[in-house]
């Protein structure tokens, strides 16, 4: 491993992170190797890591010293936050400055920041097109991670933004499979009218992260946005009716009424479907597929990912 450069990642055993050490690990080259930073290091996926090759070491966004620990040494790290398992724009403001100061204390090289737009740059809290939520927020699981840019560039940290996008994986762990409605028929909820979402399979978000850090030096300084297609909901409701052998159909309620659904986060969701649908034109154009095979060329659009996925997804039978 001496020989190699280490990476540290952040969220090993979740999506975006998990993707990334297994795609450093799966690289017959081994130029890079893997630190897997874990809260648990005892879980089946840290121990399955492990076995693969990384090092896993604990450490939390939420405690400085260990970040600066498990930093020491390392050539680069991939740096994500876990807003879901709080929902705290404020923890998520301090785990983004413990990173960053963690990143600059030990010298590293390169650094990945999975971040988002702040949607107060393009919707004011005072526009009440959209809702303010906690008094500060629009879109509170982005805002705190746009501002949070700033923590990197004034540290003089060398980082790539790395713009992610709606994850397909939504269909099979977060609910947004297609539902039965109360005729037995199966309805794709997504409220997008008929603008498109740029879309990816979470694995490939790690992947197109280990493309930044080969490219190495040139990377440093870009805002990279990544997709693995463009579509719009009926769309994906026509590809989830191949996949699915079953008719589905779209449904894309007013945002008003998203944001009343009766789960957490659903107005903050809610607020986030209306910045994709408003501000489309952006979001779309920041987020590019031609630049996401170009970092990995084995990206999946929605149906090859749908062929190795649908059978996951929690769909209620007939």
């Amino acid at each position: 491993m001496s020989d190699r450069k280490i990476i540290a990642i952040l969220g090993a055993t979740g999506a975006q992170g998990g993707g990334l050490a297994r795609a450093i690990l799966a690289d017959p080259d081994r130029g890079f190797a893997v630190r897997a930073l874990t809260r648990n290091p005892d879980s089946d996926a840290a121990r399955a890591l492990a076995d693969a090759g990384a090092e896993v070491v604990k450490a939390d966004v939420a405690d400085p010293g260990s970040l600066k620990r498990a930093f020491e040494g390392a050539y680069g790290a991939y740096c994500v936050t876990f807003f879901w398992d709080h929902f705290s724009p404020e923890k998520e403001a301090q785990s983004i400055r413990n990173m960053a100061e963690a990143a600059k204390a030990a010298g590293l090289k390169h650094v990945i920041w999975s971040t988002l737009e702040d949607s107060r740059d393009f919707i004011p809290l005072d526009d009440d097109r959209m809702p303010t939520l906690q008094e500060k927020y629009k879109v509170p699981h982005f805002d705190e991670k746009g501002s949070g840019d700033a923590a990197f560039a004034e540290l003089g940290v060398p980082t790539t933004y790395l713009l992610t996008t709606y994850y397909w994986d939504n269909l099979v762990h977060f609910g947004g499979h297609p539902q039965r409605g109360d005729d037995g028929r199966l309805v794709f909820v997504l409220p997008m009218g008929a603008e498109k979402l740029p879309g990816i399979a979470a694995e490939d978000i790690g992947k197109a992260a280990y493309g930044i850090f080969r490219k190495g030096d040139s990377m440093v300084g870009r805002r990279i946005g990544i997709a693995g297609e463009h579509l719009s909901g009926p769309e994906m409701a026509e590809a989830l009716t191949r996949a699915l052998d079953e008719p589905v159909s779209h449904f894309s309620p007013p945002f008003d009424v998203y944001r009343a659904f009766d789960f957490p986060g659903a107005d903050d969701l809610g607020n986030m479907f209306q910045f994709y649908h408003d501000f489309n034109d952006h979001f779309r154009s920041t987020r590019s597929v031609e630049t996401t095979r170009e970092l990995n060329p084995d990206v999946q659009d929605f149906g090859a990912w749908l062929a190795a996925n649908a059978a996951k997804m929690p769909v209620d039978p007939a």
